[in-house]
Parts: C-alpha cells; sequence; structure tokens
C-alpha cells in the first residue's frame, strides 16, 4: 500500500489489498518495462503529510514515468490499466468525501489523459477489494478478488 515499483522484463509485479485504493498498472511493450503503483488518495494537494509520492495518484504516476524512464520506457508508448477504486463503506447521498474509491480512479485516468497514457482495460468500482499482478510476458493484469474469482484484463 502506498508503494510503486518499476522493473524491465521479466518480472511480476503485485499489489495486494485494493479496496477504495487504486491500482495503476503501467507497461512499455515496445521496451519492456513495466510499473505498477498502490495509490490510497487522489490528491496530494489536499493533505499535509504528503511526502510519500505514491500515496497519492497525482504524485505516484509522475514518479512511475520517471522511474520506468530510468529503466528505458518511452512515455510515448506507455499504456495503462487500472483496477480497484471501490466504495468499501456505505456512504450518505451527496457526500464526494467518502467517495474515495471513485475520486482515485477519476483522478488516474485525468493525469494519466494528461501524460498522454491511453488506458486500454479497467476493472474498478464496485464493493469488493483485489489483489492485482501485471505480468511483463504478455501485459496481462490478473485480477484476484474473494468471491468474484479471477479475471485477466
Amino acid at each position: 500500500m502506498a508503494d510503486l515499483k518499476a522493473e524491465r522484463h521479466p518480472v511480476e509485479l503485485t499489489t495486494l489489498g485494493l479496496g477504495s485504493c487504486v491500482g495503476i498498472a503501467l507497461f512499455d511493450p515496445v521496451n519492456r518495462v513495466v510499473g505498477m503503483a498502490h495509490c490510497m488518495l487522489p490528491d496530494s494537494q489536499q493533505i499535509r503529510d504528503n511526502a510519500n509520492e505514491a500515496k497519492f495518484v497525482d504524485t505516484a504516476v509522475v514518479r512511475l514515468i520517471l522511474e520506468m524512464a530510468k529503466l528505458g520506457a518511452r512515455k510515448d508508448m506507455i499504456k495503462a490499466k487500472l483496477a480497484g477504486g471501490a466504495q468499501m463503506f456505505p456512504t450518505a447521498p451527496n457526500s464526494d468525501f467518502m467517495r474515495i474509491g471513485d475520486r482515485n480512479v477519476e483522478a488516474a485516468l485525468r493525469i494519466l489523459s494528461y501524460y498522454g497514457i491511453p488506458v486500454i482495460a479497467q476493472e474498478t468500482g464496485e464493493t469488493y477489494g483485489r489483489t492485482i499482478t501485471l505480468d511483463s510476458e504478455g501485459y496481462g493484469l490478473s485480477i484476484k478478488t474473494i468471491g468474484h474469482g479471477v479475471k485477466v484484463i
């Protein structure tokens, strides 16, 4: 949680326990570099204790792109897959504050669009947690859930 990693092929990157957090999986299929971030909150500017860049969608994506570039990735080749962003707790109608999962996904889509990185697949929302694994061989993102099986996007 609140972590990110970039690696060259061959590798599998896994993150556990995505509830309202969003998992952002990036890959450059030409240069065979992958990266993953497990982000807890959408915006680093709304929290005072924001030193951990991986904790926030806005700063994690930037850091992940930089880490992947160090390994030879090119930003114009990177593609994305998203998972997580669940609504884990009941919320009051019109309560934006507790819509953390939705806000995380919205922030990820917004910043990836800003950097010109297409989101080619996503499995987000719902009311259950996920564990995800990105395989650098075929760039499949395996999504495991309790009670909902395994899915690869």
